[in-house]
């Protein structure tokens, strides 16, 4: 009997390390799905998930659309200029200087966004708005850490 659990066990083990763990998604494969899509596509889209979290009435989903459209347009501008730098050979890494004045430019941008939006939204929506904006900023700087850095920075949170 005690055979027969072990081996039991021994099965059901390998057969859990034989399961294929899902491959993610590189940055790459993101991109080109990204390029591929419209631009109206993906303001609608992030406007339909900002609706169901913020509870957006009409107006305020058409003045978000339109920001979203914008900036949807900027970043596949964006995106077209660094693919084709990149084909051309002419990658190189920013100098000091202009990685200061890109992120001048993603900082005034970004005070930009939150003017606009805290003129459409109500002070609720405009809260919980802005709680989403630093989640998302948490997990982008998490993403550059090791996982030990990370376990770190939740026991100093707790």
């Amino acid at each position: 009997m005690k055979k027969i659990i072990v081996i039991a066990l021994a099965l059901v083990s390998l057969q859990a390390i034989a399961q294929e763990k899902k491959q993610k998604h590189n940055k790459g494969e993101r991109a080109e799905k990204m390029m591929n899509l419209p631009a109206e596509d993906i303001a609608a889209n992030k406007t339909k998930k900002m609706t169901l979290f913020l509870d957006l009435n009409d107006s305020q989903q058409d003045k978000i659309y339109k920001i979203n459209l914008e900036n949807a347009k900027k970043r596949k501008e964006m995106m077209v200029e660094r693919k084709a730098r990149k084909e051309s050979g002419d990658a190189k890494k920013p100098t000091p200087e202009e990685r200061l004045k890109m992120e001048n430019a993603r900082l005034d941008h970004k005070i930009a966004m939150k003017d606009k939006m805290k003129n459409i939204l109500n002070q609720e929506q405009f809260d919980k708005w802005e709680k989403s904006q630093a989640r998302m900023a948490m997990k982008g700087k998490n993403k550059g850490m090791k996982k030990d850095q990370r376990k770190e920075l939740k026991k100093q949170k707790q």
